[in-house]
């Protein structure tokens, strides 16, 4: 009897400490980032990124093209100073046209990803659980980026990403449906932790800024197919409002956590006379599906396998109204708006100082 009660003694401490291992273990997969495709340039940051095409010309101006720092205040459209005051720095105020060209931005892209490029759209919470981020790769490692509601355990959503690769979280999926294409217009929320210093004037590192996300779920082997695609579905955003920009197959330092490829899609901006990211497009393979337990039987039935995720900016918002405010940019210091936005704006054609 004595024996017996030793024996399961034994056995009690012996579970307990494969739990603990087991769980240290997990802890150490989760900050383990994905795997780079093969066809990714080998490199050590930015200056190794190899650009893959460009497309128009950056347009040429016979006077001295303003930042969208001073544009806008001028027009009377962004208010920086009243943002600091109503939130901190970092948060900015757009009002008037300001305002409604950015809900016209937001309303374009829903309207030719949804009718031209056959995403469906989602409407998803602005907060998500542990469970979503670890899921698409933000935690654990990257919890300093992140907005947590003290008392909940729930966090603002960095970007619409999360809880559009979370929607079939735990799931099945019929391979007669694959892919699948998601799209959202979401506010995301950054605390840039590391980043202070950089960018500090004007719109483009801010703590919250609005973006219109896009992800499929695939079979794996038509993955890479769908990476050209997507990001094809964000140029298009570009094309259609005339700006010009540059496509670059980011290099393995310079990836993200989850990614296993990726394309940045960088916008010319006259006032900083440079290209600059207004979109990243990555396929993160079955590392985000992995996480999250979500598959397909490829045959309909038998064995499960896990699917692949795709994610893209279709576009950022906020940058991609510093990027007409630049570039439509007239010499009065008005700002001619997009043909494509004109309908969106109420046949707003030029925007004056208020």
């Amino acid at each position: 009897m004595a024996a017996g009660g030793a024996h399961t003694a034994t056995i009690d401490t012996h579970e307990g400490r494969l739990e603990e291992v087991e769980q240290a273990r997990s802890a150490l997969l989760l900050k383990l980032p994905n795997v780079a495709h093969e066809s990714v340039p080998v490199g050590g940051g930015e200056a190794d990124n190899v650009e893959v095409r460009r497309h128009g010309d950056p347009p040429a101006f016979d006077f001295d093209p303003q930042s969208h720092a001073d544009l806008g205040p001028a027009l009377g459209i962004v208010d920086f100073e009243r943002g600091v005051k109503l939130a901190g720095t970092r948060f900015t105020v757009l009002s008037g046209a300001g305002a409604r060209l950015s809900r016209a931005l937001i309303d374009f892209m829903l309207d030719l990803h949804t009718g031209e490029h056959g995403y469906v759209e989602v409407a998803p919470p602005f907060l998500a659980n542990p469970t979503a981020l670890v899921s698409t790769g933000q935690l654990p490692k990257f919890e300093d980026d992140l907005f947590k509601i003290d008392g909940w355990d729930l966090y603002l959503i960095p970007t619409a990403e999360v809880p559009l690769a979370n929607l079939h979280r735990g799931e099945f999926l019929d391979r007669r449906d694959l892919p699948l294409l998601y799209t959202a217009y979401t506010p995301c929320f950054r605390s840039e932790a590391g980043s202070y210093g950089a960018d500090v004037r004007g719109l483009i590192r801010q703590h919250q800024f609005d973006k219109v996300e896009l992800v499929a779920y695939t079979r794996p082997e038509e993955s890479y197919a769908m990476l050209e695609t997507l990001t094809g579905h964000a140029e298009a955003v570009l094309q259609r409002l005339g700006l010009a920009y540059r496509t670059v197959a980011l290099c393995t330092r310079d990836m993200g956590f989850a990614a296993a490829k990726t394309y940045d899609i960088e916008v010319w901006l006259p006032g900083q006379g440079k290209y600059r990211e207004i979109s990243s497009c990555s396929n993160t393979e079955a590392f985000q599906a992995r996480r999250a337990g979500i598959k397909y039987r490829p045959d309909g039935k038998g064995r499960a396998e896990l699917v692949h995720t795709l994610n893209g900016s279709g576009l950022a918002v906020g940058r991609t109204l510093i990027a007409i405010l630049e570039n439509y940019q007239q010499a009065d210091g008005s700002v001619v708006v997009p043909e494509a936005l004109r309908p969106y704006m109420r046949g707003l054609e030029v925007i004056t100082p208020r």
